[in-house]
């Protein structure tokens, strides 16, 4: 059971919809002991979110706490500064102890920088957690966002949850294609229709490795294995890729496998491939482990795997979901085999 605060990040590209969905959620019910953190730069700011509640609060410098239970505050200074502040103001009961927290970007955020600065600072890492990313795609103009625009391709290719906004104004023609780019760009995520900013919180929060109810891990939720043909055999390599585009691959290890000649060779994957690693995920099933371990990467930086205690598979098989721009499968997929 992991006891830190499970995070969401809501990004999504400029006039998609963050906005209106933040103002339905902040509202609702389900979303009490629930912090915000908004970028203040952003088209939502706060005081636009504030215009469309009943009533708020303030109860320090710039954090309002508003009639649902929710929390909501500015981003004054750098992200892991705030978080801090966040995480200690609750400690002294200085704002009420919140149990989620919200981090919503602005629209031209890439947000493979805003994982890692999540992810990285040990102060951070221990006090928070990543549960999901949450992407909003104009359903009007997301197709030509995506084409268009590399921070919009990065925020569909990363998300664990897409949100297809504008439902209502988009033709059956424009609905089509926008789906299966996605399914093309991001076959692992899980994907909603909405209108008007309307959907149960449920479908964005606690939807990450660990269950909210039994507090116990999920790990086939949270890793969205990519669903694609499998390779024929061991020493079979698919063809490389010519073009610059973002894709995800599975790839499947053999047993038996030691985590102490695993962890190299992601720390290798991180440092070659960088910034175009925009997300790595995976399950290993490791004899040198008293329990699988949930691993977990953004870009150079592989961070400290997650023992899923009390959990184990019918059949365990280790494996990793690579999401990145031009990453070289082959090489990949072979550097991984060697192990």
């Amino acid at each position: 059971m992991d006891k830190r605060i499970p995070v969401t990040l809501l990004t999504g590209f400029l006039g998609s919809g963050k906005t209106t969905l933040l103002s339905k959620l902040l509202n609702h019910p389900d979303m009490k002991d629930t912090a915000v953190v908004i970028n203040e730069l952003g088209e939502a700011g706060l005081d636009h979110i504030l215009a469309r509640t009943v009533e708020s609060q303030h109860i320090a410098d710039n954090t309002v706490l508003l009639e649902s239970g929710c929390l909501c505050c500015t981003l004054t200074n750098e992200m892991a500064d705030t978080l801090r502040d966040l995480f200690f103001k609750r400690a002294l009961g200085a704002i009420p102890e919140f149990r989620r927290l919200v981090i919503e970007t602005t629209g031209m955020a890439d947000p493979g920088p805003i994982m890692a600065n999540l992810l990285n600072e040990p102060v951070i890492n221990s006090t928070y957690r990543l549960d999901a990313v949450v992407v909003t795609i104009d359903s009007v103009y997301g197709l030509e966002q995506i084409g268009l625009h590399i921070e919009a391709r990065k925020q569909a290719a990363v998300a664990d949850v897409l949100l297809l906004t504008k439902v209502d104004l988009a033709s059956r023609e424009q609905m089509a294609a926008l789906t299966d780019k996605l399914l093309a760009l991001n076959p692992g995520a899980t994907l909603h229709r909405i209108t008007h900013g309307h959907i149960d919180p449920q479908a964005v929060i606690n939807v990450g490795l660990f269950d909210p109810e039994t507090r116990k891990a999920q790990p086939q939720r949270w890793l969205r294995e990519v669903k694609k043909p499998s390779i024929n055999q061991r020493g079979t390599l698919p063809g490389h890729a010519h073009d610059n585009e973002i894709g995800s691959f599975t790839v499947t290890l053999p047993k038996p496998l030691n985590w102490d000649q695993l962890e190299p060779v992601l720390k290798w994957l991180c440092a070659t491939f960088g910034e175009n690693l925009l997300r790595m995920k995976g399950i290993v099933h490791a004899e040198d482990q008293p329990a699988p371990l949930a691993v977990h990467a953004v870009q150079r930086t592989l961070y400290p795997p997650t023992l899923l205690k009390g959990w184990d598979e019918d059949e365990p098989i280790t494996r990793v979901v690579l999401i990145g721009k031009d990453l070289d499968e082959p090489k990949i997929r072979s550097a991984l085999m060697q192990i």
